[in-house]
């Protein structure tokens, strides 16, 4: 695992809080339990982490396994990113702000991987799947990020 990809969601859109995104990633989402939920039947994904607006942090899967956080990508020639990345997801939407503890909460967990994994880039999920994925979007301060990552040995293509 040489790459982080950051994506975003929440379920339903703009919910925060809840478990859909949690059911959503071990399988048991309730497709009844909301309208929205209908449009996103029977879809199977799963990410390696999950960061809360608190900061808190919820692990799907083990680092060493493989997530489908990615879906078809590419990133630096390389494809296949579900391959040889670790997926992380923000508690958020594209185009809207990330809070505070959710960005030192994702600085300690990228310091912690690239520990113990070859980890060398972070990048956003609209990097590696362009045109076909948004997020983290906008509202995400990959300069921000940047800063708390530095000396870490990541790099952060967007900003350098």
């Amino acid at each position: 695992m040489t790459l982080a990809v950051v994506h975003s969601i929440s379920l339903p859109p703009g919910v925060w809080a809840g478990d859909a995104v949690e059911r959503l990633f071990t399988n048991r989402l309730d497709w009844d339990a909301h309208p929205y939920f209908q449009g996103i039947r029977g879809l199977q994904v799963s990410a390696h982490f999950f960061v809360r607006r608190s900061g808190r942090v919820l692990q799907f899967a083990a680092t060493e396994a493989r997530a489908w956080h990615a879906g078809v990508s590419a990133w630096r020639g390389r494809t296949n990113c579900n391959d040889w990345s670790v997926g992380i997801e923000l508690e958020g939407l594209e185009g809207l702000h990330f809070e505070a503890p959710q960005y030192r909460a994702l600085a300690r967990l990228l310091r912690s991987l690239a520990r113990r994994h070859p980890l060398r880039e972070v990048v956003g999920h609209e990097d590696v799947a362009p045109g076909r994925k948004a997020d983290p979007g906008p509202g995400f301060d990959w300069l921000r990020l940047a800063r708390c990552l530095h000396g870490s040995g990541l790099a952060v293509p967007r900003v350098g």
